[in-house]
């Protein structure tokens, strides 16, 4: 299901925000502009009540992100999550997902990190920090690991989006530059859609132009 959905939205949402009160408002924002995945980080607090609730809302596929230990992974999947996201290789985190069959995204940057997340299980490998390699690098990566589902994360956004697509990644991740936190606090719902629209449609318009 979580890839399936990635592939069709090309696009996962992240969240960090210092409060989220109405989690299912949230998520229904984002997927009427076209993101569908959603991934709540462990830097908010009362993440595991916010991943609860966000789970009960159809149609949308929610997660954990900044799982940096098999204790926060077990908790994210206690809670609901229906995959996990680390900001680097976590071992014990990638033993937990496994054993619960719930996905894991490991995040990774060089090529011995990629092979060593595909080694481990992991269902996409997210490329972190994407913003210190740019779009090449994703096709330099692809030439020897053409199969590896690659996820890039950090400093993406609208205008750069469909580029990263282009260069052959899964799906493209919408931080800040979609939701922040004063949107979470005003409960700027319509905005949020309106940019996860944008979003969503300029990574669609780098798969078109795929060649």
């Amino acid at each position: 299901m979580l890839i399936e959905t990635l592939a069709a939205d090309h696009a996962l949402a992240v969240i960090r925000a210092p409060r989220i009160d109405d989690p299912i408002a949230l998520c229904a924002a984002l997927a009427a502009g076209g993101i569908r995945v959603i991934e709540f980080t462990f830097t908010t607090p009362g993440v595991e009540e916010v991943i609860s609730a966000a789970a009960e809302l159809p149609g949308v596929v929610v997660g954990a992100g900044t799982v940096t230990d098999a204790a926060s992974a077990e908790a994210a999947i206690h809670a609901g999550a229906r995959f996990l996201v680390t900001p680097g290789i976590q071992e014990d985190a990638a033993a937990v997902a496994r054993e619960a069959g719930v996905p894991i995204l490991l995040g990774a940057l060089t090529p011995t990190e990629v092979m060593r997340a595909v080694g481990l299980g992991a269902a996409a490998v997210k490329i972190f920090p994407a913003s210190l390699v740019g779009p090449q690098y994703l096709k330099d990566l692809h030439g020897p690991l053409p199969r590896v589902p690659l996820v890039p994360s950090g400093g993406l956004h609208a205008a750069n989006a469909a580029e990263w697509m282009r260069a052959g990644a899964l799906a493209v991740t919408a931080g800040s530059s979609v939701v922040s936190a004063a949107d979470i606090e005003a409960a700027e719902w319509d905005a949020v859609t309106a940019r996860a629209r944008e979003f969503s449609g300029a990574a669609a318009d780098g798969v078109a132009r795929r060649g």
